[in-house]
């Protein structure tokens, strides 16, 4: 039987950046950790569920952070929690992904102002891709931040990884610091110089 070519598809080639294609690949098959820490967690586990389908877009969570590449920061973090949070992050792979979700993840919500053990945001311990505001955010809120951050896996490149982005970022802000450092410790001590040659111009009265 002789079949057309051109409506099997077959022989067809297909033409695409690398950086396309690795970015397709990431943005439709994203690994959330599977893990809350207050009321936020609900809403997470609500998009989950069947009602908003998040298999559609290719995401589901992982038990796992060495198997998971985005962390779902959803719900009030404490000090004492804060530590838990930073080393699940360091032990994902790169490139890894956060998502605030929440007013307490953003700011430290409500609880900041009156309670001595709520940190002020959690992008104060890791860095932070996507805001999710609400207190709580409804189900179509996280769909909407999963969505921001397609859009930004979409715009990435394989020439700057974004852990080399991170360390080139943190060398020039500690290169800054210490610039800054060094001029204001220049500053001082020629202060202290003017002040030291304006004493010892002062003419002593004598009797």
């Amino acid at each position: 039987m002789n079949i057309p070519q051109d409506k099997t598809g077959e022989g067809g080639v297909i033409i695409t950046k690398l950086d396309d294609l690795l970015n397709w690949a990431r943005l439709t098959s994203l690994f959330p950790m599977g893990f809350g820490l207050a009321c936020c967690a609900i809403e997470m586990m609500g998009a989950y569920a069947s009602g908003y389908d998040l298999d559609r877009f290719g995401i589901i969570p992982r038990a796992s952070p060495r198997q998971s590449d985005v962390m779902i920061v959803a719900g009030t973090v404490t000090f004492k929690m804060a530590d838990r949070v930073r080393r699940l992050y360091e032990q994902m792979p790169e490139p890894r992904y956060v998502i605030s979700m929440g007013s307490c993840s953003n700011c430290g919500g409500p609880y900041w102002e009156h309670g001595y053990h709520v940190v002020k945001g959690v992008d104060r311990i890791i860095p932070v891709d996507v805001y999710v505001p609400g207190c709580p955010p409804r189900p179509e809120a996280l769909i909407g931040g999963f969505l921001r951050l397609q859009e930004i896996i979409r715009q990435e490149t394989i020439r700057e990884p974004r852990a080399v982005q991170q360390i080139m970022a943190r060398r020039t802000n500690n290169t800054g610091a210490k610039k800054e450092e060094t001029r204001a410790t220049n500053e001082a001590l020629a202060v202290d110089n003017q002040a030291g040659s304006g004493t010892n111009d002062q003419q002593i009265p004598t009797a």
